[in-house]
Formats: C-alpha cells, sequence, structure tokens
C-alpha cells in the first residue's frame, strides 16, 4: 500500500455485544498493521466481555458466551494492544462512528486514555458514502443512467423514484443470487414480498420512527445516550430523560410511551401495555440513585502509564494471539 509512507498504519474491527459504546463491551478484535515496508501483521482475539453476549448479537457474528468464557478480559489485554497501537494512525470501516469511540470506552474502563489526537483516520465508510452517495440524484444516475433535471422538485424527484423502483425491479429480478449481500436470498417478485423487504428493518419498531424497539421482548430505546436501555430502566433511574422528550419534538407515539414510563406503565408485546409495581410518576425518584458504580469508574479514568512494557513485548503478545499483559488486577 504506497500510501502508507512514514509510519504504521493499525486496520482494526471489533466485535461487540450490542451497539451502546456505555454499556455494551468488546468480544472479538481483529487487526490489520501494515508497515511503511509494506509488511503486514493479521492478528485477531477473542475476549471475554464478562456479560452475556445477547442472542440477537450472537446472529450478527456468530460469538456465543461460551466460545468467550475462557478467553481474557480486556483489561488483562489492554496495556499490551496499547502499547501495540501507539504511534500508529488507524483504519476500518465505520471506525469513527462506533469502533473507535467503543475503543476508547473499554480502554478508559481498564485504566488507559486512548485518543486519536496525532492520528490520521482512514475510514472506508466514510469513503464510500462520499463517493457512492445514496440519494435520488445518485440512484437514478445509477439505476437509469440519466442525470436528474430539477432535482429536489416534488414531480422531478416523484418521477423519477417509479424509474428507479421499476429499473431496481428489473435489475435484481434477473441477478444471480450469488450476487446478493450474504443476508439476501431471494429479491421480491411481487408488492407482499416487496412490503416486507422494505419493511424488515422496521419489524421491531414499537413506534413509527423506531425510536423504541423489542429487544429479546423487552422494550428499549433506540436514540441518544440511553440507546440500549431498557424504557423500565431509564424511567426509574433517570426521568428526567422521558419529561425531556414531552418537551421536545417528537411524534405522538413517541411522546405517548414517554408519558406512560413516567407512570409506571410499560409497553408489552402483543399491543398492550403492562404497569410496574412503580405506579404512577410520583414513584419514580427524581434522580438516579448513587450505587457506588460511579467513584468505581471515575477510579479507572485515571490515566496509566505502561511499566516495564516496551514495543517488542507488546508485539510478542499480539504474535501469541494472547494480547496479554500478565494476571488482572
Amino acid at each position: 500500500m504506497d500510501i502508507v509512507r512514514d509510519r504504521p498504519i493499525v486496520f482494526f474491527d471489533l466485535e461487540t455485544t450490542g451497539v451502546n459504546i456505555m454499556t455494551d463491551r468488546i468480544i472479538e478484535i481483529s487487526v490489520v498493521k501494515i508497515f511503511p515496508d509494506g509488511t503486514r501483521e493479521v492478528k485477531t482475539r477473542l475476549v471475554n466481555p464478562e456479560m452475556h453476549i445477547p442472542e440477537e448479537s450472537t446472529k450478527i457474528h456468530g460469538i456465543t458466551d461460551e466460545d468467550v468464557k475462557d478467553a481474557p478480559t480486556f483489561k488483562a489485554i489492554s496495556k499490551n494492544f496499547y502499547i501495540y497501537m501507539e504511534g500508529c494512525d488507524l483504519g476500518g470501516y465505520n471506525i469513527i462512528k462506533f469502533d473507535i469511540p467503543m475503543l476508547v470506552k473499554e480502554f478508559s474502563r481498564a485504566g488507559l486514555r486512548f485518543s486519536t489526537e496525532g492520528r490520521r483516520i482512514a475510514d472506508a465508510y466514510n469513503i464510500f458514502c462520499r463517493m457512492e452517495p445514496r440519494n435520488l440524484s445518485a440512484a437514478y444516475r445509477f439505476f437509469c443512467g440519466k442525470k436528474m433535471q430539477d432535482a429536489h422538485s416534488a414531480e422531478a424527484d416523484t418521477l423519477a423514484t417509479v424509474e428507479v423502483f421499476e429499473a431496481q425491479m428489473k435489475k435484481y429480478a434477473n441477478a444471480d443470487p450469488d450476487t446478493f449481500p450474504e443476508d439476501i436470498t431471494q429479491f421480491p417478485a411481487d408488492m407482499d414480498g416487496v412490503h416486507a423487504f422494505c419493511n424488515q428493518f422496521s419489524a421491531d419498531n414499537i413506534d413509527p420512527d423506531g425510536r423504541f424497539k423489542w429487544r429479546n421482548g423487552e422494550a428499549v430505546i433506540c436514540f441518544g445516550k440511553n440507546t440500549g436501555l431498557s424504557i423500565r430502566k431509564v424511567a426509574i433511574e433517570n426521568p428526567e430523560f422521558f419529561r425531556w422528550i414531552l418537551k421536545a419534538d417528537f411524534s405522538k407515539e413517541v411522546k405517548d410511551i414517554a408519558a406512560n414510563a413516567l407512570r409506571g406503565i410499560f409497553p408489552r408485546k402483543g399491543g398492550t401495555s403492562s404497569e410496574s409495581s412503580a405506579g404512577t410518576e410520583k414513584n419514580i425518584p427524581e434522580q438516579k440513585k448513587n450505587t457506588g458504580t460511579e467513584k468505581k469508574f471515575e477510579k479507572n479514568r485515571q490515566p496509566y502509564t505502561p511499566r516495564g512494557l516496551n514495543n517488542l513485548g507488546a508485539l510478542d503478545a499480539l504474535n501469541n494471539l494472547t494480547f496479554s499483559d500478565g494476571e488482572e488486577k
């Protein structure tokens, strides 16, 4: 790779228990370290997240609790991994939005301050989005081979959308299934199939906007800092979140769920709501209880200076697929 000239770049990918940066954990790390001389190192390591891996996550990456039960924790490998990344640029796919923040958070829990300051970042996802936009004009050019005239006028946009839809039906109906994305086995041939195909990602939505969804039968929040947390948990520990929703610009359906949560009433699959023993809003505490975890977290945030380690030691650990630094404290 000619573009890597003055220092190594580490392309990496993380598999995790979920997508909530605050509460989920890393369960697998894979790195490709590319040096200016063109040599490459490829290393992969399972990590014990010290929490249950949700079934819906396992369906995506195939990693189970059994797979990681004997793997080291992130804290145990963190020091050597930290050193291995020193002086390197970073690369990956969608790492700016997810993998880097997740990695920073995990290092923080281990007492290490991992920063992107001074590092150059190559995100293939951002390059893809910039060079292959997914707006109507781009779709019209891709499927119909034409450049849109009067884009963003209602009639031109509607007519172009019809042409794009017809071209999609023709293109994919005759395509080889082996060229489809890995989760697609057949392209729909009728409107029932098209409807199911277009709505498969919203099947778990509780509200039309997808702000709240079903996860393992429980209603969870899917936006903001509380992403991945259950409605019930947030209503009890952070009711201000739902009071904010009631004052902000959200749909009626979202506000109804928030109002019910403050009354101790939560969605239940099947179209009904269940009432919690919390009762009404007056039973929900105004502030989150101090469980003691805050102090522990702050302690873990203290910067760490590696002792008695060097890049060679970190590399040896990676070569042995251990990422290990000794006993976890």
